[in-house]
C-alpha cells in the first residue's frame, strides 16, 4: 500500500458527512461547522444529489437554526423525545453528565467524527420515535443547549428517580415526562398522552 492511496480519505469523509446531514435537512452552517465544506459546495452537493431525485423530497432549510428551548418542554411528550436525544447523545460520547446531574460536551469543536456521532443519535432517535417531534437542527440545538447548562439542565424525577430535560426557568414539579404521560394515561384509559395540550 502506497501512502499516497489514502490521501483523499479525510476529503471523502467530509463529502459522506455531509451528504448524510443534508438528508436529515440540516442547514448549511451546521453542515459547514461539522465538515469544514464551504457554502457553495455544500450548495452543490445538494442540487447533484438531492434537488432532482425522484421520489426523494429534501428540503433545504434556510435562516439560522433555532435557538428557543419551549419546544423541548412544551409538554411531556416533547420533553420525553428531548430527553430520549440527550440520552442517545450521552451514548455516543457527544455528551458527559457528572456526578452533580450537569451536562458537558466531551468535544472541543464541531468535527466530522463528532458529525457521524450526531447524525447517528438522531437516526437512533427517529427510530425510537416513528413520529419525531423534533427535526435534525432542533437535535442540534438541544446539544447546544443542554452543554451550556444555562437554559436546560437535567432534572432528577422524585417518583422514578430517572433524569430528564427541564427549563430552568420554568416551575419544575419533579415529574419525568415519563412519569406524567403515564399517570394521565391511568386517568383517561386509551389516550396516549396529552400531546395537544
Amino acid at each position: 500500500m502506497r501512502l499516497t492511496d489514502d490521501r483523499y480519505a479525510g476529503e471523502r469523509s467530509q463529502f459522506e458527512l455531509a451528504l448524510r446531514m443534508i438528508g436529515h435537512e440540516a442547514r448549511t452552517r451546521t453542515i459547514r461547522e461539522c465538515t469544514g465544506l464551504s457554502d457553495d459546495r455544500i450548495r452543490k452537493l445538494y442540487a447533484r444529489y438531492f434537488k432532482h431525485v425522484a421520489g426523494r423530497a429534501v428540503r433545504r432549510r434556510r435562516g439560522k437554526s433555532p435557538r428557543q428551548v419551549g419546544r423541548f418542554v412544551k409538554n411531556a411528550d416533547h420533553q420525553l423525545q428531548a430527553t430520549t436525544l440527550v440520552a442517545l447523545y450521552c451514548a455516543g460520547l457527544v455528551l458527559r453528565i457528572d456526578a452533580d446531574d450537569r451536562v458537558h460536551a466531551c468535544w472541543p469543536r464541531p468535527d466530522v467524527e463528532f458529525g457521524h456521532r450526531v447524525c447517528r443519535a438522531y437516526e437512533n432517535y427517529v427510530l425510537l420515535h416513528p413520529d419525531p417531534l423534533l427535526s435534525f437542527e432542533w437535535a442540534w440545538n438541544l446539544l447546544h443547549g443542554i452543554a451550556w447548562n444555562d437554559e436546560l439542565y437535567l432534572a432528577v424525577c422524585r417518583g422514578c428517580r430517572g433524569r430528564y430535560v427541564q427549563d430552568a426557568y420554568a416551575l419544575d414539579l419533579k415529574t419525568c415526562p415519563a412519569c406524567e404521560i403515564e399517570r394521565h394515561q391511568r386517568r383517561r384509559p386509551g389516550v396516549r398522552s396529552f400531546s395537544n395540550a
